[in-house]
């Protein structure tokens, strides 16, 4: 029987305290990795660390954290070098859906606030913890994309955008990177059970979409040493695309 496929490594995940990103931190917790979890709410973070030391007898490290906080992912990135001396793997998945309306009826501040979180904040999260990747026998980053980052939709103009540039980056990065042991990749997790999913598609029957819990496949496949991809976008039944 194969062992746990994250065994010891060390990996980040934002937007950890629910939704997607609460199944993956137990997925990996599960795969034997040991764990960075990002969120802004400190008791959400207790919560799920509660959980995973009464399943796996290991604790993680918390950091309670507004992704738009910059200047906080740098010394978040000072810290981890301190404590570790590298980075094994960074999954970007924090993000907001911001306003469904026409662009020209969203307000500056929300359109600035889309971007900070969905873009920005994973340029900075790269920035600060590039040279940790590469500290890493097999850095590995996974960043979380929508469809819509590919498929223009109306009404959907700052989200779309953000994900749009965020692949684009994403791709970038993984030109950047390709003669170093690092990996970056995307991921689509499709329609997913989550408080986004429900106020992007009020009307839709939640009971007909897959749960965060079974999505959580494709990210320890593009988090785990053996992953051979680069600048490529997953989805949730583990193909891929260019």
């Amino acid at each position: 029987m194969a062992g746990p496929r994250l065994d010891g490594r060390i990996a980040l995940i934002t937007g950890a305290s629910r939704g997607i990103g609460r199944a993956v931190a137990l997925r990996f917790a599960r795969e034997g990795a040991k764990l960075i979890l990002v969120a802004r709410t400190s008791g959400a973070l207790e919560e799920l660390d509660d959980e995973i030391r009464a399943e796996t007898g290991q604790s993680a490290t918390l950091v309670p954290m507004d992704l738009r906080d910059f200047d906080a992912i740098d010394k978040m990135g000072g810290a981890i070098y301190e404590r570790f001396g590298k980075l094994d793997v960074l999954v970007g998945n924090a993000g907001i859906l911001g306003p469904l309306s026409p662009m020209g009826h969203i307000k500056a501040r929300d359109w600035a606030q889309v971007m900070d979180i969905n873009l920005t904040a994973n340029w900075r999260l790269l920035r600060s913890f590039d040279p940790l990747l590469r500290k890493s026998d097999a850095g590995r980053c996974v960043f979380v994309t929508s469809t819509v980052g590919a498929e223009p939709r109306a009404y959907w103009s700052a989200y779309a955008v953000s994900k749009a540039a965020l692949e684009m980056m994403t791709k970038i990065y993984a030109l950047e990177i390709a003669d170093t042991p690092v990996r970056a990749n995307l991921l689509n997790p499709g329609g997913t059970r989550t408080a986004m999913r429900a106020l992007a598609m009020p009307g839709e029957n939640p009971q007909s979409l897959k749960t965060p819990d079974q999505v959580t496949d494709p990210f320890v496949a593009l988090a785990e040493v053996a992953c051979p991809h680069n600048g490529m976008t997953m989805d949730e039944w583990g193909a891929v695309k260019g």
